[in-house]
């Protein structure tokens, strides 16, 4: 497997990213489809809605949010499979929106794939 990434949309896109997939299931404030360079958008990555609004980006909450996003992705096997897929062939970026860069999303989903069989 090549390398699988994280990094935020806000972030200026680069040749190094690869595939460029945003993984937030709403589309982040003030970036352009232009600006954020994707190659897919794939909401049904993210978690749900009602996961997202409990989570709340609070990190205490962080633990609890893995689990149970965990838990989701455990129905999106054929996505998951897809995701590694590409990252045999290329560097695959899972671009999201959040301010934390250590408890989001992408942190979950970058775990699962890695360990993903």
């Amino acid at each position: 497997m090549k390398t699988i990434q994280i990094k935020r949309v806000y972030e200026a896109p680069s040749k190094s990213d690869g595939y460029r997939i945003l993984v937030d299931r709403i589309w982040p404030r003030g970036v352009s489809k232009e600006e954020a360079q994707l190659d897919d958008w794939n909401k049904d990555l993210a978690p749900t809605t009602k996961l997202r609004k409990w989570f709340d980006h609070d990190p205490d909450k962080f633990d609890d949010f893995s689990i149970k996003y965990k838990k989701e992705l455990k129905d999106k096997t054929d996505a998951l499979k897809e995701l590694c897929q590409k990252a045999k062939d290329q560097t695959v970026t899972l671009l999201y929106g959040a301010k934390d860069i250590e408890h989001n999303q992408a942190v979950v989903l970058k775990d699962v794939l890695e360990h993903f069989k």
